[in-house]
């Protein structure tokens, strides 16, 4: 059977190859310490399970550490060609795409497979099944890419080695941000702030239970930087006491569309670095640096009508079943 502690060795192992290849790129304005990064962050994928909370702890602070001196630098990866890369996207066009396409395929395959057959249940754990089916689905991509492209030996790694190099520290922003959603949680951050809505705004009806649970999760996604760090927070304060609980909306409706908020909140923030910073780095934008940039100004129509959106379909749909 397939688990989530094998997909975490799948990455380590990933991560540790670029990690060796930045290692032996003596052409890397920052060899020594991106190589160090990289092996950090392998070993906290392979043996995590075995550091304990203080190893793990201590691996993070060291992560930090070395990400926070300044920037990692991008390497020089030996790959194909610009010119070659030119002639295949001339000759394959938007086929390019195809291997892609697999990823989501088989991602919903494999979990819906696990749900619904006796192969599948066999095949995947039951535990994380969407994060193992994902895994599956971008190792049959990366094998069909391979053996339709047929790419130099180690032209993933090195490709993945310089995107990684060209993300750096934000690579780890997601998972670091969930992990302080989940001490938020154990802390109970989410009654503290449920009592503190609660008397600025009193929750009357679905409707205003609603607009406080939507409008919190975007606010509190704005300044985590990461919806999955706001959702435990704002659905333990609003989402399940009041429009859950109070109000008697549909759990499965109010959470799914109370992350959609969330993701509006995303597309508004700097913290989202990932998302926002990252690709202003990646396209080279004139004002990267500048503290609203042009990809959130791009984005901000579009995540200020999603909201008004995800609000009316909560609204419209959390009470009526």
């Amino acid at each position: 059977m397939i688990t989530i502690e094998q997909v975490y060795i799948l990455i380590g192992l990933m991560i540790l190859a670029f990690a060796i290849l930045t290692l032996r790129d003596t052409a890397h304005p920052t060899r020594i310490r991106s190589a160090l990064f990289w092996a950090l962050l392998a070993g906290s994928m392979l043996f995590g399970s075995y550091l304990g909370g203080l190893g793990n702890g201590l691996l993070v602070v060291a992560l930090v550490a070395l990400g926070g001196l300044s920037k990692l630098g991008v390497g020089k990866p030996e790959t194909t060609t610009p010119e070659q890369r030119r002639e295949k996207a001339a000759r394959l066009g938007n086929g390019l795409f195809l291997p892609a396409l697999i990823v989501p395929v088989v991602a919903v395959g494999g979990t819906l497979a696990t749900k619904h057959t006796a192969w599948g249940a066999a095949l995947f754990s039951s535990t994380q099944t969407t994060l193992i089916a994902l895994a599956i689905g971008c190792i049959v991509a990366f094998a069909a890419a391979t053996a339709w492209l047929r790419p130099p030996v180690t032209a993933p790694l090195q490709e993945g080695r310089r995107l990684m190099d060209s993300i750096g520290w934000a690579a780890l922003l997601p998972q670091m941000l969930a992990s302080l959603g989940a001490i938020f949680l154990a802390s109970d951050v989410g009654g503290v702030v449920g009592q503190v809505v609660t008397q600025a705004v009193p929750i009357s009806t679905p409707l205003i239970a609603v607009l406080a649970y939507c409008l919190g999760m975007a606010l509190f996604t704005v300044v985590m930087g990461n919806a999955f760090a706001a959702f435990p927070v704002m659905t333990a304060a609003i989402g399940l006491p009041f429009v859950v609980g109070e109000f008697g909306g549909n759990p499965a409706i109010v959470c799914a569309i109370g992350m959609l908020a969330g993701f509006c909140g995303t597309l508004l923030t700097p913290m989202a670095a990932n998302f926002n910073v990252v690709p202003a780095n990646l396209l080279d934008l004139p004002d990267r640096d500048a503290p609203i940039n042009g990809v959130i100004r791009a984005q901000a129509p579009t995540a200020l009508i999603m909201l008004g959106v995800n609000v009316a379909l909560m609204y419209a749909l959390a009470f009526r079943y």
